[in-house]
């Protein structure tokens, strides 16, 4: 924690995740707690992440944030939420320890940044709470369980506390103390698993997942069904796939449990439409691409947006890009189509193009990010990578 003119600072990065078993619908708004469990696979930070610092000072006379480069309300309920649960434990475990370095009642100063478009379905909430949690959590000596105190902030955020693959539990108690993520196996156990991320847009999109999934909640008899009946089993069959690395079934329940969530998002009155045509297409190439191949090769799920996650075994991801290339040709942005990890370049038998390649969109996917499973959160140790200057206020443009 560096400190200069008694402003104490912390800056953290953390990880988007990505469901494959879909968390969608709260039974307690306040206290954000699932109607059911989900799992996930967190991404790695060398493509996707958030970086956030924390500041506290006595001379600060209000808590501040700054998204992105842009001063936003510090007030919003969930942040302050964040910081009250943060906070309490911190209080609890300094018990009477007068020496305390931080002061509980110093303002603080918080300014995050995401390497990655904001609210456009790449999951930002998730990465930006986990962030925040972790490094006010650094900032006032606070260890142990945190995920329930970034699940406050967003739901899926206490996802993003863990690398790997992670499940978050439902939990029975009404006080939310047993919803919590549990790491299942981490990013080491699958070395061969390979993300694809196609962003279709960057836009924000027209429905937020917190107003859609309560819609759900309240109209949905399908969401109702979903989560009593169809997740509990597809939770245990998920862990099972990914314990065994079996890309076939893993790949398999992945597309079904996205095409559920989306057709809760139809069955919701009155109807939210995440996906739009492009997503559409991506679902139907990767089905024939997979129909070729007589086996399960590719796997999409999509969250609240239009954006494609495909995940796939790493010797499958040059030729599916190449794919990817042919189906939907790039506006002449050349290099910044392929973002991410390296891809290879592919030559692609006549009969796979002729089978799988079917009237090309140009322009139609922005750029294709390749990425794998990653670790949780990280603390950034460098001085000069923190987002605040020693005054507490931005020391650079986002």
């Amino acid at each position: 924690m560096a400190e200069e003119r008694g402003t104490a600072r912390v800056t953290c990065t953390a990880p988007v995740n990505i469901a494959v078993i879909k968390y969608w619908g709260k039974r307690d708004t306040d206290l954000i707690l699932p109607i059911n469990s989900s799992l996930s696979v967190t991404l790695h930070q060398d493509q996707l992440r958030t970086t956030t610092t924390a500041a506290a000072c006595r001379d600060f006379t209000e808590d501040r944030l700054w998204l992105n480069g842009e001063e936003v309300d510090a007030g919003q309920p969930r942040l302050q939420a964040c910081l009250r649960e943060v906070r309490r434990l911190a209080r609890k475990r300094r018990g009477d320890d007068a020496a305390a370095p931080l002061s509980l009642s110093y303002k603080v100063h918080v300014a995050s940044e995401n390497n990655f478009p904001t609210a456009a379905g790449l999951a930002s909430s998730a990465a930006g709470y986990a962030c925040l949690v972790s490094a006010l959590a650094r900032l006032y000596g606070v260890e142990g369980e945190l995920s329930e105190v970034a699940r406050r902030g967003s739901g899926s955020a206490c996802r993003s506390m863990l690398g790997g693959f992670v499940q978050w539990h439902r939990g029975e108690r009404p006080d939310g103390r047993d919803s919590v993520a549990q790491q299942l196996a981490p990013e080491t156990h699958w070395p061969e698993l390979s993300v694809l991320v196609l962003v279709v847009s960057g836009e924000k999109k027209a429905v937020g997942s917190t107003a859609g999934m309560q819609t759900s909640v309240d109209t949905s008899p399908l969401l109702k069904y979903r989560a009593e009946v169809v997740v509990p089993e597809r939770m245990t069959r998920m862990a099972r796939c990914i314990q065994d690395r079996d890309f076939e079934a893993f790949g398999q329940l992945t597309m079904q449990d996205s095409n559920q969530f989306h057709a809760t998002c139809l069955d919701t009155f009155p109807p939210i439409f995440y996906l739009n045509d492009i997503s559409q297409r991506i679902i139907a190439l990767a089905h024939r691409f997979n129909a070729h191949h007589g086996r399960t090769k590719v796997a999409y799920t999509f969250d609240a947006g239009p954006n494609a996650v495909i995940f796939m075994l790493e010797d499958t991801v040059d030729e599916f890009v190449e794919v990817v290339r042919r189906s939907f040709p790039p506006n002449s942005n050349g290099d910044q189509f392929l973002r991410g990890r390296p891809v290879g370049t592919a030559v692609l038998p006549e009969e796979l193009v002729s089978a799988v390649v079917v009237d090309p969109v140009p322009g139609a996917i922005r750029y294709i990010l390749h990425t794998k499973p990653g670790p949780g959160p990280q603390l950034l140790d460098d001085p000069s990578q923190h987002l605040l200057g020693p005054d507490g206020l931005p020391c650079r443009s986002a």
